[in-house]
């Protein structure tokens, strides 16, 4: 398994000393605003647009605060819009089981400086159900994960600054432009600083205490792309966690722009979803 320098043992153990030294030093070290912008700007390439477009099997497992467990398996395809910048965005998430939730799809439209669309498709129902804005940040599906950590969140919507870090890592405290429209107070972003993949971001109450954790447990090199393949979420409000794994990942798959429609959230693009 090939591995960016710096990730080449487990990542819980990597960060350990990462998060003891960083956690006792909360107070922002100076920087110009260029160099944080740049941070967050390549964090967010390398989270969400590597390649012109891509595809991947997710299989999802959702553990309850019971410790009971529900699993969910589905294809995303994504499409980057063509000006090669990142910026607007597609995502097609279609759902192959449980049998219940088999033909559902997600279509997702990411736009740079305004509200993303978002679409549900329930065939039991055979309903397209719009998501709205203000629901982004609800469970996905009934996991851990919201539906903007499915697609992303907008940087230019947190004020970003650069605490003390490690050798192998950034450490970035983000806090909301608009308070009101999350549930958070701030989060805590641990960098790779070789790779600029995000291994760890931590969620913080309005009383500063840690509630939301996302971790990316492995990370491989596909089609020359450093690669998040398993991750995972937890909540100590709710309870539980989810783990994602990536398999089957392709990149540059040469996906049709007319693909991310309405229509093929009833009709399905069997093509791009073997």
């Amino acid at each position: 398994m090939n591995r960016p320098n710096g990730i080449t043992f487990s990542i819980a153990a990597a960060l350990a000393a990462a998060l003891a030294a960083v956690l006792a030093i909360t107070t922002a070290v100076p920087a110009a605003a260029a160099e944080v912008d740049e941070v967050v700007a390549k964090a967010n390439h390398a989270s969400y647009y590597q390649g012109v477009d891509g595809r991947a099997k997710v299989d999802m497992t959702i553990t309850d605060s019971q410790g009971r467990e529900r699993t969910r398996q589905f294809i995303i395809l994504r499409r980057n819009a063509d000006d090669g910048l990142d910026s607007d965005q597609k995502f097609y998430v279609y759902f192959r089981r449980p049998a219940d939730v088999n033909g559902t799809a997600f279509l997702v439209w990411k736009r740079a400086g305004a509200d993303d669309d978002r679409w549900l498709y329930l065939p039991a129902l055979d309903l397209v159900k719009r998501i709205a804005a203000s629901d982004e940040r609800t469970s996905f599906v009934g996991s851990h994960f919201y539906y903007e950590d499915v697609s992303g969140r907008n940087p230019d919507e947190d004020h970003h600054v650069l605490e003390e870090g490690t050798p192998d890592y950034y450490v970035l405290k983000s806090t909301p432009e608009n308070p009101s429209q999350v549930e958070f107070g701030f989060y805590r972003t641990w960098i790779h600083r070789a790779s600029f993949i995000p291994i760890r971001t931590e969620y913080y109450d309005a009383d500063g205490k840690s509630y939301r954790t996302y971790e990316a447990l492995e990370v491989q090199t596909i089609d020359g792309f450093t690669t998040v393949t398993s991750s995972r979420m937890s909540d100590t409000n709710v309870g539980g966690q989810t783990t994602i794994e990536y398999t089957a990942v392709k990149f540059n798959v040469g996906l049709p722009d007319d693909l991310f429609s309405e229509r093929y959230l009833r009709n399905a693009p069997r093509k791009y979803l073997r």
